[in-house]
């Protein structure tokens, strides 16, 4: 009984739901920036100026084989500590948004892979046929190839979103404190005996948030194929 108390106790000396608030919205800011590089990403990977190509593709492979921890890392000792690079005088928010410019970043690259793998299920034909009508890269690319390629790619941009969630809890390398990981190492410092349970407590959180959203790419996934 004693050890239930002092568990349910956590609740009301830590707080939790804070905290995954502070992950959800490092992803929701992340999603949304990676979308729209990756976006410009793969238009440029498929230009027909090879410098273009040549520059998206460096920048794919350089950031998918770069550690996250790194790039977090680098944030802080380089862009911040180095560079002087801030958003806000705000110590809390600038890390927040240092963490999110960075997790950006890295997930651009992935971003950009999926939406190429989408890209890969329209028919050549289709960008013959936009060219036979005079429209010219941009156009053939933003009004036929793209949004048939983005509805090839909703399971593979899942995946990356689901990514997304759990490479948040590497903000604390960003020294976001407030956020999942940090807690949970505040938690176990302070609450030795009871490590399995505040384990317990964050494996279920990312569980309950990483589920559904598999669940809705997969259903529409299905529901936006393609029908060839």
């Amino acid at each position: 009984m004693r050890t239930l108390s002092e568990f349910l106790e956590l609740f009301s000396r830590y707080d939790v739901p804070g905290a995954f608030a502070v992950n959800i919205e490092l992803t929701l800011w992340s999603a949304l920036f990676s979308f729209v590089i990756g976006v410009v990403l793969v238009v440029l990977r498929i230009s027909p100026v090879p410098s273009l190509r040549s520059f998206a593709t460096g920048y794919v492979e350089l950031f998918k084989n770069i550690p996250l921890t790194i790039i977090m890392v680098f944030m802080v000792l380089g862009a911040f500590g180095q560079l002087k690079f801030q958003f806000s005088d705000n110590f809390d928010t600038n890390f927040f948004w240092l963490a999110v410019t960075g997790l950006s970043l890295y997930t651009a690259a992935f971003v950009c892979e999926s939406l190429r793998a989408g890209i890969n299920t329209v028919p050549v034909g289709q960008a013959e046929a936009a060219r036979s009508l005079g429209l010219g890269f941009l156009q053939s690319t933003t009004m036929i190839i793209l949004p048939q390629a983005f509805r090839g790619s909703v399971a593979p941009l899942g995946n990356t979103l689901i990514g997304l969630i759990k490479n948040t809890t590497v903000a604390a390398a960003a020294s976001v404190s407030t956020e999942t990981s940090s807690l949970m190492s505040t938690m176990i410092e302070f609450n030795a005996n009871l490590v399995v349970e505040i384990f317990l407590i964050f494996a279920m959180g990312y569980v309950i948030l990483i589920i559904p959203v598999g669940l809705l790419t997969t259903w529409l996934s299905r529901r936006l194929a393609v029908r060839r």
